[in-house]
């Protein structure tokens, strides 16, 4: 199946708020992430029950000053064990290696005049060691961790202000970093302001007059601030290349019935379209309007606005990929399960992850073909992976042989998306190593190659075992690269 170019991008990827940690040493401001709450009382397998945070969670976060019920704040340690960790990941044969800054290290309020030196010094060592162990760093200047104050004082992206800091705090970043960093994503998952408010956006329910309004100009306001950033970087170092991104849910109606058909069709354009076609296109889909008039939103879109998305189209299109899932134009009857970011209804041609999340390799060359077609950009696959309860043996083994499958099924339909066509930059799976959990906020549920132990109340070593499919991926990518 080697239909891999030889300048192919073969890695593995982490967010700083999963897995950095040191959440209050050397300066760094709280985040948005450093509210969301693990209990475990509250079903684990619930994303519903653990996305919704109101201002009466984060009035309760701020006078808890420990880690014990978030656990994101102290992460995996990756901000002192990030030597080691690096090396880990080189051993692998990773030549790429995706990782995020935190805003709130560099700006811990997001409006501070100048950044935190200790941030530029910390990300200064992380990038070199990168370098140094034979990878490309690609980095996401903002996944789910925008500084909470900026949450708190604007009602987070609705506020156009955003754009101003936000721009700000990346060119801080590509004058720290360009010289090294030649790939950029903007936002992990732009389409999350939709299915995870809160940390996609700061937007806070309770404190909007029209939470939908709210929603929809926080995600314009991204978009303006992703076209600002790709003219300042262009301006700046005009071999950078910087990208969108979504997390794709490839979707197909429940039956030929033509309702149905039509509600896939719709669900398409909605949760995945909308946001890809405005960056791609670089002007909203003629469809917007209807999506607007139905959840009574009236943007405010500047002439400028308009403009600058014309002007800075990305250079390429990456997204996460984990699950298929399905639309019906009755959903009242059908078993529903969970999936990444929202439920969805059971395809009874699949198999489950623990989760309940739906493992479909062929939805991911679907995808890619899909993708390719609409925007004839490059494309890169930034997330792919199984959670699971994995389990470590006396001797420190774990044999995750589950996980080995999905991969592999996987990376054959990539291998066969990219025979039929496909122009694709590289995959990183998710993630390199064990990480807190982005929607739940637990520890039990891994995706990592690298087994690292903590539990969920972070109790344990932190001490790093690669896993089988540690070995299985460093095999695949020797013999592909």
């Amino acid at each position: 199946m080697n239909n891999f170019p030889k300048d192919f991008l073969w890695g593995g990827a982490i967010s700083a708020c999963q897995a950095e940690g040191a959440f209050n040493e050397d300066g760094r401001g709280l985040a948005v992430s450093d509210v969301s709450f693990f209990d475990s009382e509250l079903s684990n397998k619930s994303l519903t029950i653990n996305k919704k945070i109101t201002s009466t969670d984060i009035n309760t976060a701020l006078l808890d000053e420990s880690t014990k019920h978030y656990p994101k704040r102290h992460g995996i340690d990756f901000y002192h064990h990030y030597d080691e960790d690096i090396k880990l990941c080189s051993q692998m044969g990773f030549n790429v290696f995706r990782f995020s800054i935190s805003w709130s290290r560099f700006f811990p309020t997001g409006e501070e005049k100048s950044p935190n030196k200790k941030a530029i010094e910390f990300y200064d060592n992380v990038i070199n060691k990168i370098i140094e162990n034979g990878m490309q760093p690609l980095v996401t200047i903002s996944h789910f961790d925008m500084p909470l104050q900026l949450s708190l004082k604007y009602n987070g992206w609705s506020d156009r202000k955003l754009i101003t800091l936000f721009r700000k705090y990346a060119n801080t970043l590509f004058d720290c970093y360009s010289n090294r960093v030649k790939l950029w994503i903007g936002f992990n998952e732009i389409n999350a302001s939709k299915f995870s408010a809160f940390k996609s956006t700061g937007v806070v329910e309770d404190q909007s007059n029209n939470y939908q309004q709210d929603l929809y100009q926080a995600a314009h306001n991204q978009f303006v601030a992703s076209a600002q950033i790709k003219s300042d970087l262009s301006l700046k170092d005009p071999n950078s290349k910087l990208g969108c991104m979504i997390a794709y849910f490839a979707t197909y109606p429940l039956t030929p019935s033509p309702d149905d058909v039509l509600a896939a069709q719709q669900k398409d354009y909605e949760d995945n379209l909308y946001y890809t076609d405005t960056m791609i296109n670089g002007e909203y889909p003629y469809y917007a309007q209807r999506i607007w008039k139905k959840n009574n939103v009236h943007l405010d879109i500047t002439k400028n606005d308009s403009q600058l998305l014309k002007q800075n189209k990305p250079d390429f299109l990456s997204f996460s990929y984990y699950m298929s899932n399905i639309a019906a134009n009755n959903t009242i009857n059908n078993s529903k399960t969970k999936g990444n970011l929202r439920d969805t209804i059971v395809n009874p041609y699949l198999k489950k992850s623990e989760w309940g999340w739906q493992i479909d390799p062929l939805g991911l060359r679907y995808s890619l073909n899909k993708l390719y077609a609409r925007y004839h950009i490059p494309l890169f696959i930034v997330e792919n992976g199984i959670g699971a309860n994995d389990k470590i043996t006396i001797d420190y083994k774990i044999h995750d042989d589950y996980r080995i499958s999905y991969l592999n099924d996987h990376i054959e339909a990539v291998s066969e998306a990219i025979k039929d066509g496909v122009d694709l930059m590289g995959y990183t799976m998710w993630s390199a190593l064990d990480i807190i959990s982005s929607g739940t906020s637990e520890m039990s549920k891994r995706y990592g190659l690298i087994y690292v132990d903590q539990d969920n109340y972070g109790n344990g070593t932190l001490s790093r075992h690669p896993k089988d499919s540690f070995y299985w991926y460093k095999n695949l990518i020797s013999k592909y690269s």
